[in-house]
């Protein structure tokens, strides 16, 4: 079961023996499609899940922010005077701190309980979550306005400057603009977002394969590096400025890997536009469709997936009630996503499963979501 508001408050009774004064959560997210294109400037397609990372605190006198994981089972106190890098995941707390104040905000300390349910290292962004979530934090104690979007790009400026991990803007915008019952098309560009929404009667299910990626980091350098010439060669900024029409003009002048490499981003791209086009019209059909090429196409020519996430798609594709599925995330391990008829959904978990352990050995976790609203305080 979710981790519910009663949960954490529960916790921090516990701890501090009275309510807290502000309640925050802030989602996961899970994308639907547009995979690999966030770093070719690209579409992606993603949504705030129901897991989330939640926070309970309240304001301190002093610039000292003292938190319990109730995840971890441990307690970590920093100055907000003088922080210095160190290790563990109190790290995404300071990395966010050291953000918003190198951004001009007067911060005011907090002490509090942090617990999650994202599961970490499955590609749903638990550590963007915790990213948002203490941004939201930090703003209800220190009067801080929450625009998402500038925030969303404060906690990416904490993971990559701070925690040193080269990721995009998906995760934490997803985490802090999510909308009830939408997607999110974002254009990796601009930062512009257009809500896109869920067919009536689908449910989101996340398939983890138990299985997390390996040495991830040099295929990713290495892909990145191949779109960059791709984009050299086509004499553009991005690939996304590269019309399917150009490609396929000019395909046969690239080295083969990256002819492949470039044909993934190009038309991952215009799935996404099309997956919101099918979204517009409520036609789940024409949505699981484009997810299934989504993963061919990942599969085939970014060759980012994994035997693992091959057996899920399978044995999701394989129930009647699936529209389509695929892999999701960097690949190599992790989850993979599909839409199914919600009324089918829990048998859809149970059976695809099954057959999912049977066929590898691999234990897997399944999670039905809806979307949901993005990073959120209440005061009690």
């Amino acid at each position: 079961m979710p981790l519910t508001r009663e949960d954490i408050v529960a916790q921090f009774s516990a701890r501090f023996g009275q309510p807290p004064e502000w309640i925050v959560r802030a989602p996961g997210r899970v994308n639907l499609i547009g995979e690999h294109t966030d770093y070719n400037d690209g579409f992606v397609l993603p949504l705030a899940i129901e897991r989330a990372i939640w926070i309970a605190l309240r304001p301190r006198h002093d610039r000292h922010v003292a938190v319990f994981s109730a995840d971890f089972d441990a307690r970590e106190e920093f100055s907000l005077d003088g922080m210095s890098k160190g290790s563990g995941w109190v790290e995404y707390l300071k990395g966010t701190a050291w953000a918003l104040a190198e951004a001009g905000h007067r911060l005011t300390g907090w002490e509090g309980v942090v617990q999650g349910d994202v599961p970490v290292g499955a590609g749903l962004s638990s550590s963007a979550a915790l990213e948002v979530g203490t941004a939201r934090a930090f703003a209800a104690v220190s009067h801080i306005e929450w625009d998402p979007a500038t925030m969303a790009r404060l906690g990416q400026r904490a993971e990559n400057r701070w925690i040193g991990v080269n990721c995009g803007i998906m995760d934490q915008l997803a985490s802090a603009a999510g909308q009830d019952g939408h997607a999110l098309l974002i254009d990796c560009r601009s930062l512009d977002i257009r809500p896109a929404p869920l067919p009536a009667g689908v449910a989101v299910v996340i398939l983890d394969t138990g299985t997390r990626r390996g040495l991830v980091d040099s295929a990713y350098n290495e892909r990145r590096s191949q779109c960059e010439t791709a984009a050299e060669f086509f004499r553009v900024r991005a690939l996304r400025d590269v019309s399917l029409e150009l490609y396929e003009q000019r395909a046969a002048e690239l080295p083969e890997i990256t002819r492949r490499r470039a044909r993934h981003v190009i038309t991952e791209n215009l799935r996404v536009e099309r997956a919101v086009d099918a979204m517009q019209r409520g036609d789940a059909a024409a949505l699981g469709k484009l997810m299934n090429e989504s993963h061919a196409s990942l599969q085939e020519d970014y060759e980012v997936s994994s035997d693992a996430l091959n057996a899920m798609v399978d044995a999701a594709r394989k129930h009647p009630a699936c529209f389509g599925a695929r892999m999701t995330g960097a690949g190599f391990g992790g989850c993979a996503v599909a839409i199914v008829q919600a009324e089918a959904s829990d048998d859809f978990a149970r059976r695809v499963a099954a057959d999912y352990q049977q066929a590898t050995g691999h234990s897997p976790a399944v999670y039905v979501t809806g979307a949901t609203p993005g990073a959120e305080a209440v005061r009690m």
